[in-house]
């Protein structure tokens, strides 16, 4: 980037007068073991109870193998109207299952279904083996996109959650591995789905209701998600998110000595970080910024627009000054690639820096030739 910077700064102040002041966290007791509640557009903790404790996860270990189905979705490695043949491995699975039969046929998008609300084992190792080839394979790949999204207390053993003494997960990283999965639209409309049901069985002839073990589903305002958890080992688990207005919170609650209190203690945790903050939408990705002039380029100027969605968290019931300062070169040259970083832009809050995002070039810029340099030079001069 040029080092010939123009500082365009825009200083907003905002007053936020809120009725409602803000609480103390500590005056939160929750129930449970450990839990945190996090902003889901910032990452900022709201709330922490030994966030970082390694805990039996129990189902909510599934939010990764849903996550890497996702992706590999995404990817198009993988599509909904796959058909996964159950294996003997797959169908006998314990725990919370849809009894499938081996040698039946499923559709990934049916397994996907049972995964978000049945929470079926059977289904979700018939899809992490269709995915990866086998078990094992998968569970390789669920470790390393842990390390990858730093979740550092992380260690999974199966795609499942079922006990074992070396399967464990902090509730920071269920946090972690909550927000990534949210990023994909599709997973929500089977999130967020209370009743469905599925045919079974090699004929068909089986049908099995599905119900969604998140009771918040229809108990929870703007409910999002996530998934439920429990075993002896692990107590009751659980990972919600919900959504109003501009913001979205995810809650972890683990180690609960009831469902009915791993719920309760959700909802006190949503509850209590959507009556003490506000989140500001600064700017969406892809949102223009500024222009700025090219040289040896075919075009004349480009627009710089938003790498990515900007939003900051503030406390309600407190005045607060917003500062932004965007930072852009008096001009570029091309040939530059659509996407290519040319400046930044910085929100600060009382002067304390709250986010810095990179402003890149909206379009590619080519090559200029010599008939297009030869038509700028000449506009250039009738306007001189």
């Amino acid at each position: 980037m040029s080092k010939r910077l123009f500082f365009l700064t825009l200083l907003l102040i905002v007053v936020l007068n809120f009725s409602i002041v803000g609480f103390a966290k500590d005056d939160l007791d929750i129930e449970a073991k450990t839990a945190i509640l996090i902003d889901y557009h910032t990452g900022r903790v709201l709330f922490e109870k030994n966030p970082h404790k390694k805990a039996y996860p129990a189902s909510i270990s599934k939010i990764m193998t849903l996550l890497l189905a996702m992706e590999a979705l995404e990817n198009e490695r993988i599509n909904l109207s796959d058909e996964v043949r159950i294996s003997a491995h797959a169908a006998g699975m314990g725990g919370s299952q849809l009894w499938l039969e081996e040698g039946e046929v499923q559709t990934v998008e049916d397994l996907l279904k049972a995964i978000c609300l049945r929470s079926a084992n059977d289904a979700s190792v018939a899809l992490a083996e269709h995915i990866a080839g086998s078990e094992e394979a998968f569970v390789k790949a669920m470790n390393e996109r842990a390390r990858e999204l730093n979740m550092k207390n992380t260690n999974f053993v199966n795609a499942t959650g079922l006990p074992h003494k070396d399967h464990y997960v902090s509730a920071y990283d269920v946090g972690l591995m909550s927000i990534e999965l949210l990023k994909y639209e599709k997973i929500h409309n089977w999130l967020t789905t209370y009743m469905d049901e599925m045919s079974v069985g090699k004929k068909k002839d089986k049908v099995q209701s599905l119900v969604n073990t998140n009771r918040l589903v229809k108990e929870y305002k703007g409910i999002t998600g996530i998934k439920t958890g429990s075993t002896a080992e692990a107590g009751f688990c659980l990972s919600a998110s919900a959504k109003k207005g501009n913001m979205q919170l995810i809650a972890v609650v683990m180690g609960c000595e009831t469902s009915k209190i791993r719920f309760e203690e959700g909802i006190k945790l949503l509850d209590y970080g959507f009556a003490n903050y506000d989140s500001i939408t600064i700017g969406q990705k892809g949102d223009a910024i500024g222009k700025v002039d090219v040289y040896k380029g075919d075009v004349e100027e480009i627009e710089a627009v938003l790498e990515r969605d900007s939003y900051i968290l503030l406390s309600k019931g407190m005045e607060r000054d917003l500062e932004k300062e965007i930072v852009l070169p008096s001009h570029v040259y091309g040939p530059m690639e659509q996407g290519e970083e040319i400046g930044y832009m910085i929100i600060k809050v009382d002067g304390k820096e709250m986010d810095r995002v990179n402003l890149v070039s909206k379009v590619g810029i080519g090559k200029a030739n010599w008939k297009g340099m030869f038509k700028k030079a000449f506009k250039s001069f009738l306007a001189s």
